[in-house]
């Protein structure tokens, strides 16, 4: 990631045999990661955004992104 943009998407890529199956056989999947350790609360330029929406194109279809991983805005995200 530079400038909150993917500049490298060889792990996303990697990771799509396994996601396209789990979808294919009808689960629900969440995934969850990280980039960096901001201190005093959330910073944009740490945000997964743009992996989300690297995501979205390689799958072929929406990937909703919850605002936070715990929380009362989480738990009532909706699926894409």
């Amino acid at each position: 990631m530079a400038d909150g943009k993917v500049t490298d998407d060889k792990r996303i890529r990697a990771s799509l045999p396994t996601i396209q199956y789990v979808l294919e056989q009808g689960a629900s999947l969440i995934l969850m990661s990280h980039l960096g350790r901001p201190k005093g609360g959330p910073d944009p330029e740490f945000s997964l955004k743009a992996a989300a929406e690297a995501l979205a194109v390689l799958l072929g279809r929406p990937v909703a992104m919850a605002p936070d991983c715990v929380g009362p805005k989480s738990r009532s995200s909706r699926r894409a």
